[in-house]
């Protein structure tokens, strides 16, 4: 097999075999870009290595060797005598871009002999600078050895001799290359000096960068497949730390945190690309670079062009200044802000460059979720105490408590606080506490180091470069100016000035922009899902409207018991100890339901809304500790023991599997012929000032077809009365059944015969199919994921082998009955978009989420509708 491509054998379709970093540096070299020569060493001998590690000296050895001759006769340079050098860097490269997650080395090849011949044709300066370079990275990625180490030593001695290490003599070079080896003996290790065992370790240390923590959080957060792996590229080095005529950068095409069509990034002159990353010097804005190196500048405007131009897309570029030569070391699609995202799609379609179609394909149902998020209140940050301002690497807004690592940051999320990241640099062992961090500031580190682009790609506020602070991470405590904070301080965070200030300061919604409208009208234009709201209050309902939803899909009538003087008639119709006591309960009560519904219509208009008839046990509604009880049989002139006793009664041992559901129709029905009578009635009015109404009226809890018969019948019966007695000719209405229990979905085809339309409710649904406690899976659910047992909480993604089967199996049997019958989902993965793309394939007609959940929704289905069409989305108009 052929375990290893030359840059010159790939293609950007090959990303899955030669990884993204490996694909594009193919498609660079195929498109005639200044690409240093190398290869890629497939993903799959990543997996086969990481499965069976003799694999490497049986089969790959050989073919790495014979790469490297390759190379050798490319370059006209050696790997192995001490002139004419050939270094090369060993870099990682999954299918999906993974910035900082694993591991790179550069400057491989150096040893104590060669880096003397070194010398000879570069200058002493420059020889040992990389050959410390290496042993820094070697240590820490081959054997593990802190990096912080090896900067410690460096910082001692250039102290002792009081100048810098580009600075030193030979022996003191030398000297410090000692030290730096004593540091591997410190830790049980010896420098290999064998430039092909460095090779051959360096590959198998980046293979297993795959399994390393912070690979795995990054994998599991951005939902990349475990078993895809990573490739390994070696390149032949070129070196941007040669001199005042070198330099290394970091360019996006586009601004990632805006989406402004101007070249956004950095460089460093005299420096490799881990200097620009780690944010340990501060680099100078890409701008600069025109002044500076003028023709290098024009080179990388002008690839930078053709790159855009060639991949359709905003691109993050690398790149490396040799002695006034411009090389390209990789591009990629660069991550974004949401707002940037949003706007680069735009302006690519009015640029004729993509299709709305491949606009909708670039923009994830999460980063419309950043977009409609609360941002800071205008007037409050008016009078907010500014401490101090960095560079605003992520937009946003966030407040929560102070802490200085990422194992702090885990431990005060598990305690249920809001947390702030304060570094003066992350790394990327720090992506756990990154990961449940508000924001991020760190006192170091331009707009494209490691803090910047994990917290870009994740949508969180991030403040970088934040000069005025002085973290001191060990102390636990930041200081700016005379202003002192230690770990559990309150900060705010504004990502999108760069300000921060001390304190909390409220939030907002922010406004729907105008940018975001256009896209999800274009989402609408191809959608085949509709998008319902679950929602019962004004509030909620008119969010729902102004966030596009295209009706009501559940409006949980429970919820509207829950105030004092409500919930006080509901109790004192629960307890009541005869049937006028109930009957007077019940007209107290109807009077507020039909307020509610009638204020419930106007808010929706002519938009369908599902009233679901009161679901939950009797119970729920009842008082527990004995001072409430004591307080209730007081307003309902009852004994309090009496009054503790009825509840008792009332007390179910699994109330969920209990009496809730059609059963209270069945056993109380002037409970549902009260709620009837309100909406009816409610529509009575409507009907009156001209509004026109269909109700969709949904029994819950189904199990039987003489339950839905027997329900549906007394309800007929109940508002054909309602018409008689107002005199009113009737209008059309229709009841229909939440699909919420197993055997619903057997026998829908029974159920569709008396149902006018179905709504599947997922969290019961997979309660009663699992066995799980929707309110207890918290306990456990973590466990299960951890240990691979399940992949995610089934109750926030639609479990599709279980639970969608029954689905699947309720809308054919369903369809078979009623053809044109109207199902929907009204259950929390109606918002999920890898749960939608399921329900528009097995051709459910609507989901139902909530109202700031709704516009995520409308792009998820839009995105569902495009991949059922299985046929390419055109790129260009």
């Amino acid at each position: 097999m052929q375990f290893i491509y030359d840059f010159e054998e790939g293609r950007r379709t090959d990303k899955a075999l030669l990884g993204g970093k490996g694909a594009n540096l193919a498609e660079m070299t195929h498109l005639g870009l200044p690409v240093p020569p190398g290869f890629t060493i497939t993903t799959e001998c990543c997996m086969t290595y990481l499965k069976e590690e003799t694999f490497f000296d049986t089969q790959l050895k050989k073919q790495i060797l014979e790469a490297i001759q390759r190379l050798e006769e490319k370059t006209n340079k050696s790997f192995t005598s001490r002139e004419s050098l050939l270094l090369v860097s060993v870099r990682s490269g999954a299918k999906f871009s993974m910035p900082g997650m694993m591991d790179t080395i550069l400057n491989l090849g150096l040893n104590d002999q060669r880096v003397r011949g070194f010398t000879r044709t570069t200058s002493l300066a420059f020889a040992y600078d990389c050959y410390r370079r290496l042993l820094q990275m070697y240590g820490d990625v081959v054997f593990g050895i802190p990096k912080e180490e090896f900067y410690e030593l460096l910082e001692k001695k250039e102290q002792a001799l009081g100048k810098p290490a580009d600075s030193f003599f030979l022996n003191e070079q030398e000297e410090l290359i000692a030290l730096y080896k004593q540091q591997f003996i410190a830790h049980q290790r010896v420098f290999p000096q064998d430039p092909f065992e460095q090779l051959f370790e360096a590959t198998k240390a980046v293979f297993r960068s795959w399994n390393n923590q912070r690979a795995k959080v990054y994998r599991e957060l951005n939902h990349i497949p475990y078993h895809l792996g990573t490739a390994v590229n070696i390149q032949s080095m070129v070196f941007g730390n040669s001199g005042n005529q070198s330099g290394t950068g970091v360019v996006f095409t586009r601004n990632p945190a805006t989406g402004e069509h101007v070249l956004f990034g950095e460089f460093l002159l005299n420096a490799q690309g881990e200097d620009v990353v780690a944010g340990i010097r501060t680099p100078e804005p890409i701008a600069d670079l025109k002044e500076k190196l003028p023709t290098a500048y024009a080179d990388f405007v002008h690839y930078a062009q053709v790159l855009e131009d060639h991949y359709k897309d905003m691109q993050d570029i690398e790149f490396t200044i040799e002695n006034g030569q411009l090389y390209i070391l990789q591009t990629r699609d660069g991550k974004r802000t949401a707002k940037a995202a949003l706007t680069i799609a735009l302006d690519l379609v009015t640029e004729g460059v993509i299709t709305k179609e491949t606009a909708l394909t670039r923009i994830s149902p999460e980063m419309i979720d950043q977009l409609i998020h609360p941002i800071f209140d205008e007037q409050a940050i008016k009078e907010a105490r500014l401490i101090a301002t960095g560079l605003p690497a992520s937009p946003g807004a966030a407040t929560g408590v102070v802490v200085f690592t990422a194992d702090a940051a885990k431990e005060f999320h598990n305690t249920g606080k809001k947390v702030i990241l304060v570094r003066q640099e992350t790394s990327p062992e720090d992506i756990e506490g990154m990961v449940v961090s508000e924001a991020i500031v760190t006192s170091r580190g331009g707009m494209t180091s490691h803090a910047a682009v994990v917290a870009r790609g994740m949508g969180t506020c991030c403040i970088t470069g934040c000069e005025a602070l002085t973290v001191d991470e060990q102390n636990k405590q930041v200081k700016c100016g005379e202003l002192v904070l230690t770990e559990g301080d309150i900060l705010s965070v504004d990502g999108t000035s760069g300000n921060l200030f001390l304190n909390e300061i409220p939030t907002v919604i922010a406004e729907n922009n105008d940018d975001l409208q256009r896209l999800l009208a274009w989402a609408d234009e191809v959608a085949e899902l509709r998008v319902r709201a679950n929602a019962e209050t004004v509030l909620d309902l008119t969010t729902a409207m102004d966030f596009g939803a295209t009706g009501i899909g559940l409006a949980r009538t429970e919820h509207m018991f829950f105030g004092a003087e409500r919930v006080l008639e509901m109790r004192r119709l629960i307890l009541a100890d005869s049937d006028q006591e109930a009957q007077d309960a019940l007209d107290r009560l109807v009077t507020f339901q039909q307020e509610d519904f009638y204020q419930m219509y106007q808010t929706v208009q002519d938009k369908p809304m599902v009233i679901r008839l009161l679901d939950p046990p009797m119970h729920e509604f009842l008082p527990h500790e004995p001072n409430e009880i004591r307080q209730l049989a007081r307003k309902l002139g009852k004994s309090p023991l009496v009054v503790e006793e009825q509840i008792r009664r009332l007390q179910e041992t699994n109330p969920m599997l209990g009496h809730r559901g059609c059963r209270l129709g069945i056993t109380t029905p002037a409970i549902y012929q009260m709620q009837v009578c309100a909406i009816f009635t409610s529509i009575f009015r409507l009907l009156d000032e001209g509004q026109t109404i269909v109700p969709e009226i949904m029994i819950p809890l189904i199990a039987e077809e003489e339950e839905l018969l027997h329900v549906k019948q007394f309800l007929i019966e109940t508002i054909d009365a309602l018409f008689e007695e107002a005199g009113i000719e009737p209008i059309s209405y229709e009841i229909g059944t939440m699909i919420e229990l197993p055997r619903a979905c057997l026998i829908a085809d029974d159920l569709a015969q008396e149902a006018d339309f179905f709504s599947f409710g997922t969290n019961d649904l997979t309660q009663m199919t699992y066995g799980f406690s929707r309110d207890d899976i918290g306990k456990f659910i973590n466990s299960y994921t951890e240990k691979k047992i399940m992949k995610s909480d089934p109750f926030q993604h639609l479990d599709q082998k279980g639970v969608g089967a029954l689905i699947r199996i309720a809308v054919e049997k369903a369809r078979q009955t009623k053809p044109g019958m109207l199902i929907g989902v009204c259950g929390e993965v109606g918002g999920d978009p890898e749960s939608i793309a399921f329900f528009a394939e097995i051709g459910v007609d609507y989901v139902s989420c909530s109202p700031f959940r709704i516009p995520a929704a409308r792009l998820a289905v839009a995105q569902a509708a495009l991949a059922n069409k299985k046929v390419p989305i055109p790129v260009t108009q």
